[in-house]
């Protein structure tokens, strides 16, 4: 008699209904990398700055987007304008940095000049002059203007698109995330602190935490101390359009849940009291409180490793206070960012491993398909 076949684990009863992740090379293998490098953040519109950081004209300002070299200017006529850091001549970088993701390009000025063979441009990519070069038939300057990439300016953040003959309308890529956060005053509000991170991990893995907080109750213990609704039912439920509330008599990310910094005009009764969060793909993560806002703005630098620049902005009147001390929500989220960027290393390390093959999504962390659709549909 022979027996009957074994019935099937719960694990694998379970894995049969969950969604699967991306598999796990997604986040390791430098050929998925590349094809990232060139059919998205080459032709998406990515997060690059904030336009504060290029304050008048003459202003410089370079970012690395994926391994370009691209450089920000804001000319005499007001307008940011953005450019490959190559010079048009021998390819020679115009301007160097030391490492990192943003830097100056040198003091105000109204001329960029090669380092190399001296060729100058002006802010706006016209090639202004070149040494011993007389303009004519074999040679005309208007044919070795700088190469330009797209330049948009939303809420007071700079965006670039290193295609531009392909951009899209940026509002296209933003889709009601404009709408849903109208209330808050980003174009005015300015930087107050600037944090830069360097996690060792892939830039998708650190999305996909941001976009769940079925991991809170575990890795943010003083976070769901202020908000306990990051806890509940393993964070599924959370009404991220109205907003999260805090706990009784706490209303924004500071370990009383509370601060001196008087709210945003205009929000609405909701916005007073609740946590709102918001993931512009690929690179720019939102989280607004009613007096200031974590913005997160993430460069990857290769499959297993993520710059990210965190810059929290507040009113500019109080930034300009004497008093002025954002320590009570700069700190605080230092804390949990150092939480969240050590759950995502390990998460690098384990995905590593020869038997990950990927992993599943828990119905609590429905968000997450969403990266999942977002890389597919661009790269397969």
């Amino acid at each position: 008699m022979s027996l009957p076949p074994p019935a099937p684990s719960p694990a694998a009863t379970d894995a049969a209904t969950l969604e699967k992740s991306l598999p796990s090379r997604y986040y390791h293998d430098p050929s998925v990398w590349a094809l990232e490098r060139e059919r998205i953040f080459a032709r998406e519109w990515v997060c690059a700055a904030r336009a504060e950081q290029l304050p008048g004209p003459g202003s410089r300002l370079l970012v690395d987007i994926a391994g370009e070299s691209i450089l920000l200017t804001r000319a005499a006529d007001g307008q940011v304008r953005g450019f490959y850091n190559v010079c048009r001549h021998r390819g020679a970088q115009l301007c160097q940095t030391a490492a990192g993701t943003a830097g100056t390009a040198g003091a105000p000025a109204s001329l960029i000049r090669c380092p190399y063979h001296s060729w100058a441009y002006g802010l706006d990519g016209r090639l202004i002059g070149a040494p011993h070069m007389k303009e004519g038939t074999d040679f005309r300057k208007a044919d070795f203007s700088l190469h330009p990439v797209g330049v948009a300016v939303w809420g007071g953040f700079v965006f670039v698109h290193l295609t531009p003959a392909e951009a899209m309308p940026i509002a296209a890529q933003f889709g009601e995330m404009p709408e849903r956060v109208k209330r808050y005053p980003l174009s005015d509000l300015r930087i107050g602190r600037t944090i830069t991170y360097d996690v060792a991990a892939n830039w998708k893995i650190l999305a996909e935490n941001y976009n769940e907080c079925y991991h809170c109750a575990g890795v943010h213990p003083e976070l769901c101390e202020v908000v306990p609704a990051f806890r509940e039912r393993g964070g599924s439920e959370l009404d991220w359009s109205r907003g999260i509330p805090h706990r009784e008599g706490a209303y924004t990310f500071t370990p009383s849940g509370t601060t001196n910094r008087p709210p945003f005009p205009g929000l609405d009764a909701d916005e007073q009291v609740r946590h709102k969060g918001e993931l512009v793909y690929p690179n720019l993560f939102i989280s607004l409180a009613c007096e200031h806002v974590a913005a997160f703005l993430l460069f990857p630098r290769g499959p297993d490793r993520t710059q990210v620049v965190v810059h929290f902005l507040f009113a500019a009147e109080e930034i300009a206070s004497p008093d002025f001390t954002p320590e009570d929500t700069v700190d605080f989220w230092d804390l949990v960012n150092r939480q969240d960027w050590a759950i995502c290393e390990s998460v690098q390390r384990g995905t590593g491993s020869r038997i990950h093959t990927h992993g599943y999504y828990a119905p609590m962390e429905d968000w997450n398909l969403d990266i999942r659709r977002y890389v597919l549909d661009r790269i397969g």
